[in-house]
Formats: structure tokens, sequence, C-alpha cells
């Protein structure tokens, strides 16, 4: 079990989360096949007051990550969401870094597919062209959105430099790697790549408020697909 201490922000969120609906616990299949104790699904946290707390625990994590004393996040200039999900998530959260901590950032997002009219292309916002750039994702299982997201940016000549997503299920990825290495790795290494939320935070919670019958059951799942670095 985990002994690092929650944060504010993340026991806020993980209790509106479940409220909601957006954080279940019970048998799930996921894409990979595999059963899983618990569900995430950010899509369902879609009220005023929930995205509030999301954009606040994103900002608290990426001004910790940016101040850290080890393999800190690099500054960057843009926030950028991917469709869909991410857009809400990285408007809000840029609102937030500038009301609350004044950081300023220019917003980005993509389209599914380019616009043929207007301003066409498929990226929207500030331009990306020369930037460093930081990514917002929600729950990462094969990167694979945060791949074609990556690849958007650099094909309109943007770096990449960090990314940091809602939930790190800390899994092996279906080849045995760590999908997370795997995108430090892709962006520039150790510390590119920051969680507001992590499977240790959700144990830990869950242990904190007496749910042991679901907490063995992470553990469980933990020990058969969790990452072991």
């Amino acid at each position: 079990m985990s002994t690092d201490a929650l944060q504010g922000y993340q026991i806020e969120l993980l209790v509106q989360a479940e409220e909601v609906g957006a954080l279940k616990f019970g048998e799930f299949t996921l894409k990979s096949g595999r059963i899983s104790p618990y569900f995430f699904n950010a899509g369902l946290m879609s009220s005023g007051e929930i995205l509030n707390t999301i954009a606040n625990a994103y900002a608290a994590t990426i001004i910790a990550a940016l101040d850290a004393p080890t393999n800190p996040l690099p500054a960057f200039d843009v926030i950028f969401g991917p469709a869909y999900k991410g857009i809400s998530l990285a408007a809000c959260t840029a609102l937030v870094l500038s009301a609350k901590y004044q950081r300023s950032y220019g917003f980005a997002y993509d389209r599914k597919e380019a616009k043929d009219h207007g301003e066409g292309g498929k990226l929207v916002g500030v331009p990306v062209q020369g930037k460093k750039v930081l990514i917002l994702d929600d729950v990462m299982t094969a990167g694979t959105a945060v791949r074609l997201a990556i690849e958007s940016i650099q094909g309109a000549e943007g770096n990449v430099v960090g990314v940091v997503q809602l939930l790190d299920r800390e899994e092996r990825g279906t080849n045995g790697k760590s999908t997370v290495e795997e995108v430090e790795a892709d962006i520039g290494g150790k510390g590119r790549l920051q969680s507001v939320l992590k499977m240790r935070t959700l144990m830990t919670w869950l242990e904190q408020n007496g749910k042991a019958e679901i907490l063995d059951k992470m553990k469980a799942y933990r020990d058969e697909y969790g990452w072991k670095a």
C-alpha cells in the first residue's frame, strides 16, 4: 500500500467522481480484455462544480510538477486538449492557472477531421508552431490518443514537452512495458508525464474510508497487471 499523503484536491475529486458515477467499483471489462475492479469515465464529470474541481486539480498538479526539485516538468507555452474530452479539460485548466496562479498560457485543441473551409486545418486556438506544448489527457491505457495528439502538434511544428493525465492506472501494457515510460521516452524522458491521480491514490483513499472489500480486489488486480518498475 502506498504511504503517499492524499492532497485535498485529490480527495475532493474522488468524492465528486464517485457521486456522479464517473468512478465506479465492481467488475468492468476493459478494451484490453482485462476484468477491472474499477472504472473511471471522465466524460460523466460534466457539471460546472466538478469541472471546477478537475481544473483546480490539474492546475495544482502542473504547478507542483513545474516546481519539483527532481525531474521537473519543463516550462511550456501552450496547453493542448485532444478532441473531444480534452478540450474542456484544457480550457478550464488554462483559466484556473491564469486566475489562481497568475500564469497565462495559450490554449489549443484539435478536430477529429481537418476542416476544409473557413480557417481550415485540424488545430484550433493559438498557433503551436515553434511553441512548447503541454497535453492534457484523461485516462491513458495504451496511449493511442495522446500519441495522435503528439503527431498533430509535431505536424504543426510544435514541440510537446509534457503530458498531464487525470488518472494513471499504473498498469503494464500488453507488451509488458509501461505506457507511461514509453510516452515519456517519446517526449524527452522522466518527469515529462504527470498524473493528477494514480491507482495507488485510489487505494489509499479506499483504505482511509474503510472500504476493505474493494481494496482487496484492487490489490489482487494490481498484483496481476500492475507495472513494476
